[in-house]
């Protein structure tokens, strides 16, 4: 947990913004692996954490915006707890911690909240994304099962992203935190990469590292030879000599904040000539895009302009022909780019994203595209001073998009498909950092991880020498 303050501070500015009623936070409940006493790792509730702070699952935040207050509820631990588990903090002690005006047992959050609605308050739920709490919802607040989910209140979702968008100092330092484990475990899987390796013993390294900073990976481990695949999970591939390793992983602290980097490296030595061509086009569109990060600014006018660096390289390189600008607005890049060069990044990898993309990337005045590869972009909005985001722009070739497009002839005079034809075996490469949006402008968090060529070269020549 931070310090108190920091809780009931965040606390009073929402019961300025949503206007009446009570404010309902559950926490999460433990889920079984295989069966009820063999659960998965925990992971509490962002937006719990984000106004109470503890970790702990089986408890309930009540804000009660008209009186003011707040509540932790929760079930002291049996001694059946204790003995299997260790001594753990009364729910007194937790409402302590966290400056809750009021604490409870759990039995009392339907009376609490039937209370509220007798009174003709609202109760504010954010949308569930698990079946327990969709089941509790149902029951404290006697809304039909069938219409829980729509019955999540579109004004505290407004509210809480509005709030959790701009990160305090305190999130900063943490994510920064974060960024550097994250660091870290990229140089470790760069350093320890050979030919014959399977994919897997380097996505151990990763998580190990992450572990062992007291906090876990921030979401599953992207690591393959077949970058093609942009969430590829599977790991089964051994390396070969000739190949690159993408890697999209990242830590996520001890208090729950994430980090997020990609780096793709060769498993030899060197990058080939083709590779290295690739790979410059797609630094250079991450450079830029960085660059142009200030307040005020759309992230989407930045995918764009990513966009339009990367078809400039890749006509160069003879893979698309034709007016550029014409070719970014219809969309034709998008068969080596299909995803949106970033996402606000914190107490989740793609931050708040349970609460609505639209809601957090999106707003009155920037709207999210229909069209493919811009649709996928999370974060289209004007930027603002404490935003956090990732900056993450790729060239990739997909053999089963490739065909498809090429069956349809689609956006055939802007894409050489005899051209592409030739590079359907290179796979994919991506390039991600985290940045700040400060009032001046940016800053990229986290200690320089290298991304130059002849850095990347020179990490994988030491290592394979020693």
């Amino acid at each position: 947990m931070f310090e108190k303050n920091v809780y009931v501070s965040r606390r009073e500015a929402l019961m300025e913004i949503v206007s009446d009623g009570v404010v309902l936070l559950p926490a999460n409940e433990e889920v079984g692996m295989n069966y009820a006493g063999n659960p998965y790792h925990f992971r509490q509730d962002s937006n719990f954490l984000y106004y109470f702070g503890i970790d702990r699952p089986g408890m309930v935040g009540l804000i009660d915006v008209n009186a003011g207050e707040s509540w932790i509820l929760g079930q002291d631990p049996s001694l059946e707890d204790v003995v299997w588990m260790g001594e753990q903090p009364s729910v007194v002690s937790l409402a302590e911690a966290t400056g809750a005006t009021h604490w409870g047992c759990l039995d009392q959050v339907k009376e609490l909240l039937a209370k509220a609605q007798s009174q003709g308050r609202k109760v504010h739920y954010l949308p569930p994304y698990r079946a327990a709490t969709m089941l509790a919802l149902h029951q404290w607040c006697n809304v039909p099962l069938s219409r829980v989910v729509e019955g999540a209140s579109e004004e505290l979702i407004r509210a809480v992203v509005a709030q959790r968008s701009c990160k305090g100092p305190e999130e900063i330092r943490e994510i920064e935190r974060a960024v550097d484990i994250t660091a870290a475990m990229h140089l470790a899987v760069m350093r320890a990469a050979r030919p014959g390796m399977k994919e897997v013993q380097l996505a151990g390294i990763a998580r190990g590292i992450a572990i062992a900073a007291e906090g876990e990976v921030a979401y599953p481990v992207i690591l393959t030879v077949q970058g093609h695949i942009l969430h590829n999970h599977y790991h089964g591939n051994e390396l070969r000599a000739g190949q690159m390793v993408l890697g999209d992983f990242g830590a996520e602290t001890k208090r729950h904040y994430a980090g997020d980097i990609t780096r793709t490296f060769p498993v030899s030595g060197q990058f080939t000539s083709p590779q290295r061509d690739i790979y410059q086009i797609v630094l250079g569109a991450q450079l830029q895009a960085i660059q142009q990060i200030k307040p005020g600014v759309p992230y989407r006018d930045i995918h764009l302009l990513a966009a339009t660096h990367l078809a400039e390289g890749l006509k160069a390189l003879g893979l698309m022909r034709g007016d550029v600008a014409e070719a970014v607005a219809a969309g034709a890049h998008a068969l080596f780019f299909p995803h949106g060069l970033g996402h606000m990044l914190g107490l989740d990898v793609h931050d708040m994203e349970g609460l609505g993309e639209n809601y957090v990337g999106y707003d009155d005045e920037v709207q999210r595209s229909e069209q493919f590869g811009t649709a996928y972009l999370r974060l289209g909005k004007r930027l603002k001073a404490g935003y956090v985001l990732t900056v993450e722009p790729g060239i990739y070739f997909i053999p089963a998009l490739i065909a498809q497009w090429r069956v349809e002839k689609r956006h055939a005079d802007f894409i050489n498909y005899s051209e592409v034809a030739k590079w359907q075996s290179f796979t994919g490469i991506r390039i991600e950092d985290n940045v700040l949006v400060t009032e001046e402008g940016h800053r990229v968090l986290g200690e320089p991880l290298p991304k130059q060529i002849e850095e990347i070269e020179a990490i994988r020549k030491e290592a394979l020498e020693s």
